[in-house]
């Protein structure tokens, strides 16, 4: 993931994944299952928001061996907007995350039709440095996450949850311009 800085206020969001899928054949590394690519152009209105509006394509890689009438690959195409407003909290940072993507996605039939469907996204963030009381190079932090993810459109025939993550990353910040996280 990378936010390049532009100018004052904006930034290029620039966010890559290789995503893999276990199989019997490939036991621990899996194979190929999609790439992702998410760009965005960001403002940052003021200290306490940032909104962002981009792009996605994401290549699907056929897991299950390809027929005649099948693709190897098949391209899916997103466009998402994002509002992240920011909260500071006796030397924490509480973040309020809201994303929407609008999805056109398609089977890998040769003749597949392309599918709309909406994805609705709300993320609640803690960030807590654990060796002092700001945030600044050189502190260590722990940051727990829960996001709530909703989907919408025609082909929805279930539920319209589609996935509760919940999770923790631990980062350091070398410089102002550069953290680690994992």
């Amino acid at each position: 993931y990378g936010n390049i800085r532009l100018s004052d206020r904006f930034y290029w969001v620039a966010q890559t994944h290789f995503r893999f899928h276990q199989t019997e054949d490939t036991p621990f590394a899996g194979q190929m299952a999609q790439v992702y690519n998410r760009h965005a152009l960001s403002y940052q209105a003021s200290k306490s928001l940032r909104v962002s509006l981009g792009g996605v394509l994401r290549l699907n890689f056929n897991m299950d061996g390809v027929a005649a009438d099948e693709r190897r690959v098949v391209p899916e195409w997103r466009i998402w907007h994002e509002y992240l407003f920011t909260q500071p909290l006796e030397g924490m940072k509480l973040y309020h995350r809201i994303r929407l993507e609008h999805r056109w996605s398609q089977g890998y039939g040769d003749a597949a039709e392309y599918i709309f469907r909406n994805r609705w996204r709300y993320m609640l963030k803690l960030k807590v440095p654990l060796n002092g009381r700001h945030f600044k190079p050189g502190t260590f932090y722990v940051s727990p996450e829960a996001e709530l993810i909703m989907q919408s459109g025609k082909t929805v025939i279930d539920s319209p949850l589609e996935d509760l993550r919940l999770h923790t990353s631990f980062g350091y910040i070398i410089n102002p311009r550069l953290t680690v996280a994992t």
